[in-house]
């Protein structure tokens, strides 16, 4: 018999984990958005500056809308739903996406 046989799991820490794990991506999210902006602009202003600069806010702004959501589906609800296909595709969309942006404006 193992030593946790006898304990029930408590159904309210895994989306607490959960939903801060959303908060702190959230906020790498931010940081490399304002950075890669810092980057872009940097220089002067010039049109891709711009452009990369417009696509980074974009892309973070994306990834709250999704991240916004799954923190607010998880905290109304006991038992959170799973997060859906698309949620997913689209936060992992945005995250690559902003990456490739903020590689493409430091080379």
């Amino acid at each position: 018999m193992t030593a946790g046989a006898g304990k029930e799991r408590d159904p309210g820490l895994q989306p607490e984990r959960t939903r801060l794990a959303w908060r702190r991506t959230t906020l790498a999210s931010t940081v490399a958005a304002v950075l890669a902006t810092k980057t872009a602009l940097h220089g002067g202003l010039s049109a891709a500056g711009i452009i990369a600069c417009a696509l980074c806010c974009a892309l973070w702004l994306g990834f709250l809308l999704v991240a916004h959501r799954r923190i607010s589906a998880l905290a109304s609800s006991g038992s959170p739903l799973a997060l859906a296909p698309r949620h997913a595709t689209a936060a992992v969309l945005c995250t690559v996406a902003l990456a490739a942006c903020g590689a493409a404006l430091v080379f």
